[in-house]
């Protein structure tokens, strides 16, 4: 397991003084982009070996949002592999241990110079150690049914700052998109999102949702109706969380 301590900056808060949705998000993957660093095979080592990993899927179950100041740690660790994909859980507790976030993605490893997928080897995997228990959280699946009535509520058009080092937008940009199309305010408990295609910078993107169960899909899509990522936001029960 690989984890760091940190606290709650007010840049990372909503109007509400607690960590954003957003914020956390960019907890889990600079968690996991200090781990690559601090192994030996971050960012620069990669670009050398014309490698990069890419997120295919989030599923994260939200129990508490910390607060302004409060004191978290963020921690992470893969669990297996599977084919071209990569699993990794990862967590933030507060200062008891208690969980405040556990999510589940998958990950996979891309040749830069072809575009195409790469089969990981366990010269890729032999850094990271031996892989950690996966968490006993119920198993999502990687693809997002859509309603087939879905309608759409804006366009956006991809700006500079939703841009990251790989040059396409990043992946919690696109779940704050569909955070921003619901049609009111909604303390979110679990997110699940889908990742298709890049978008990048001057890109137009379609925003289409429809309720589900428990919340909203919303579809973030070309002017081709081809998708760059489906969203699934739920909102958080009553009787969740640690208060």
């Amino acid at each position: 397991m690989y984890e760091f301590e940190s606290r709650v900056r007010y840049s990372e808060t909503d109007a509400d003084a607690k960590l954003s949705v957003v914020g956390m998000m960019n907890y889990l993957q600079d968690c996991s982009t200090f781990h690559s660093e601090d192994s030996g095979v971050g960012l620069f080592h990669l670009e050398k070996e014309k490698k990069i990993w890419l997120l295919s899927s989030w599923q994260i179950k939200i129990y508490r949002r910390p607060s302004l100041g409060e004191t978290i740690t963020t921690a992470t660790w893969p669990y297996g592999f599977k084919g071209i994909f990569g699993m990794r859980n990862f967590a933030i507790y507060d200062r008891e241990r208690r969980p405040l976030l556990l999510a589940d993605s998958n990950w996979f490893l891309m040749d830069t110079e072809n575009g195409r997928p790469l089969r990981v080897t366990e010269e890729d995997l032999k850094p990271y150690g031996e892989p950690g228990e996966r968490l006993p959280m119920e198993e999502a699946g990687r693809k997002i049914l859509l309603p087939e009535e879905m309608v759409q509520c804006s366009s956006l058009w991809v700006m500079a700052h939703q841009i990251d080092t790989n040059h396409h937008v990043n992946n919690a940009q696109y779940v704050e998109m569909a955070r921003e199309a619901l049609p009111k305010p909604m303390e979110i408990g679990e997110i699940r999102a889908e990742y298709r295609k890049a978008a990048v910078l001057g890109d137009e993107i379609k925003v289409f949702a429809a309720r589900c169960p428990g919340g909203y899909v919303v579809s973030l899509q070309d002017g081709k109706g081809a998708v760059f990522a489906n969203v699934e936001l739920k909102e958080k029960r009553e009787d969740e969380g640690h208060d």
